[in-house]
């Protein structure tokens, strides 16, 4: 299959987008990214437990993100967490992403100040 070009993503849903920014920091279950998601946004934008994981789902058959197996599954009794990391490509369409919207926030300045 061919590389996908990241360009092809944009632009992002701010959910996606945040998503994908709280893994950009590292390996999370569904319920640290949700509450991430909620502190890099001030409190302003919650995803319900249905939307995370629709996109969860989503952005895994995108393969922007992989699911990764639970380590402490023997030793943490009950249902395993789900836990996620951003891929490769998943990370190139995120920095695609912001380059994009500090282009766009760049734009909107100058033409504030004119």
């Amino acid at each position: 299959m061919p590389e996908s070009l990241p360009q092809s993503f944009l632009p992002l849903t701010e959910s996606t987008y945040a998503i994908l920014l709280s893994l950009a920091t590292g390996i999370k279950h569904g319920y640290a990214i949700m509450k991430d998601v909620e502190q890099l946004s001030n409190g302003r934008y919650r995803l319900s437990t249905s939307t995370l994981y629709t996109a969860l789902s989503r952005l895994q058959d995108q393969g922007l993100i992989q699911r990764i197996q639970n380590k402490d599954a023997d030793t943490n009794p009950g249902l395993p967490r789900k836990a996620y990391t951003l891929s490769a490509l998943g990370r190139r369409v995120l920095e695609a992403e912001t380059q994009r919207m500090q282009t766009l926030v760049l734009e909107a300045q100058l033409r504030l100040i004119e």
